[in-house]
Formats: C-alpha cells, structure tokens, sequence
C-alpha cells in the first residue's frame, strides 16, 4: 500500500492536507503547459491513488492564474510532428494511447476528483477537467477543446464519449467541431462547471468540496463513481440490477451502521471508509 505522503512527484505540485491531496500544475510562465513527463507522472500518480487509504478526495488545479493550456508546443506538439514526418506511426499511437491512459486512470481511482479551473483551460487541459469528478470554476475562465485548430479531431482522450454526458450531444459537437473558448458563465450554464466562485476564493472553496466528500463514506463514494461511468453502457434495467448489488455490498459496510447509530443518537456520523 501507497500512502500519499510517499509520492514525490517531480513534474507538479502535490499536498496533502487531511483527507484531501492536492495535485497543483506548476509552470505557471507557460499557463501550465503538460510534458511527456507530467502526462507519465499523472498518470502514475492517479494508479496510485487506488490504494492510498489516506487519501479520500482530490482536487487538481493549476498555479498562476490558469488552469492547463493542453500539451506544450515545443515539448511535445513539435515532436509529434517530427514523428509524423519520418512516419513514425507507431510512435504516434504511443503518444494517444499514454494520453487516454491518464483519463482512464482518473476515472479509475476511487476517489473523487474536484477540479479547481481558473483562467485558460485549453486541449488536454480541457480533458483534465472533464475526467475529473466535479469542477468549480471562475467567469474569467476559459475552457476551449482546441483539436480541431491544429488540424486534429475532437476524438481524443476520450472526449467524444464523456464530454456529451457532461454537457450534453449538442454543445459537445459545438465545441468539438470549432474549437472555440466558453467562459465560465456559459461552462456553468452548461452544466460543465458544477458552480461558479471568485477566483480569489477558488482553491478554497474547492477543497471546502472536496474535503466534504472526503469526510463521507469512502467506500459508498468509490462504488458511486464505480457506477457512474460503468452503467454509460447499460440499460436501465441492467442499471437498476447492479445497482441492487452494489448497495447491497455498501449496506454491509460499518460506516453504513454507523449513520444509523448516529442517527438514532442524534448526532452526525462520522464516517471512517470501512
């Protein structure tokens, strides 16, 4: 077992207070930009989380002023088109395939994530605030899925699947298929942004949440994001059955026979992930 307080990340910040780890984008000069790296680092670093008791929240933001403006120009766009020049398509795959793996490790760790997004949010960095649980954004902040404005297409690190069940098959082929910036209020208006705060409050109140969440019922909370993303492709009927076992496997847990006991005592629960 992991414990949070092990990592040491080269490639980003990382914090742990309580309950709640703190993931901070650290290239404030560039907004934030993402490397070979830090997509490696990232990606570990979320693997890792299934297995860290100690940790029962996430939140993810960006230093600076900005959130994540994609993957860097000249760290790795410009050596993505030296591949395609020697035609390295093997190479090329690599790179996609070791991108979506980070998405498919944010989705996998049990805990929620909370992203914290202010000023640009762009490509990749897009992608990160949609794999995550939750996002609380600012007005002034700008959230831009950007592929197409490179000659790519919006299918990437799985945003045709999971950006139209945020937002909806419309709006996520409006932003997919032009590239263009929405500000917070419209990300909000959307249903992107879970909800909108000063930028002066942001990280604040961005672990107010997820250290909200960190004190419930871990285990409860695991099989929710569990089911969340596994009933995308189940019917209703399907749905309804799994959820039957899954609920019927936190009822056996004690954090749910501490809730009744607190209730009865007339106090709040406090729950302890078992």
């Amino acid at each position: 077992m992991v414990a949070g307080a092990d990592l040491r990340p080269r490639h980003f910040g990382w914090h742990i207070d309580g309950l709640v780890a703190t993931i901070t984008l650290d290239r404030p000069e560039r907004k934030n930009p993402l490397t070979f790296d830090s997509y490696a680092e990232l990606t570990e670093t979320f693997r890792a989380l299934t297995s860290m008791t100690d940790v029962r929240a996430v939140v993810i933001t960006g230093a600076g002023g900005n959130f994540c403006s994609g993957g860097d120009v000249h760290e790795i766009i410009g050596p993505l088109v030296a591949m395609r020049d020697a035609g390295d398509t093997e190479g090329l795959v690599r790179f996609t395939r070791m991108t979506g793996d980070l998405v498919k490790a944010m989705r996998a760790c049990p805990q929620p994530i909370v992203a914290a997004i202010d000023g640009i949010c762009a490509g990749a960095g897009a992608i990160l605030a949609m794999a995550s649980d939750l996002r609380v954004g600012t007005a002034r902040s700008k959230v831009g899925f950007l592929f197409v404005r490179v000659g790519l297409s919006g299918a990437d690190m799985g945003a045709c699947a999971i950006l139209p069940r945020i937002i909806g098959q419309g709006r996520a082929s409006d932003l997919l298929f032009t590239g263009r910036f929405i500000d917070g209020t419209e990300a909000e208006r959307w249903g992107f942004y879970n909800r909108l705060v000063g930028e002066d409050v942001l990280l604040t109140e961005a672990t107010s949440l997820a250290r909200g969440l960190a004190q419930g019922p871990s285990f409860a909370h695991a099989v929710t994001k569990r089911s969340l993303q596994a009933e995308w492709h189940m019917s209703v009927d399907e749905a309804i059955s799994a959820e039957a076992e899954a609920q019927a496997l936190c009822m056996q847990t004690e954090d749910f026979a501490r809730a009744y006991r607190a209730f009865v005592a007339k106090r709040s629960p406090e729950f302890e992930g078992n």
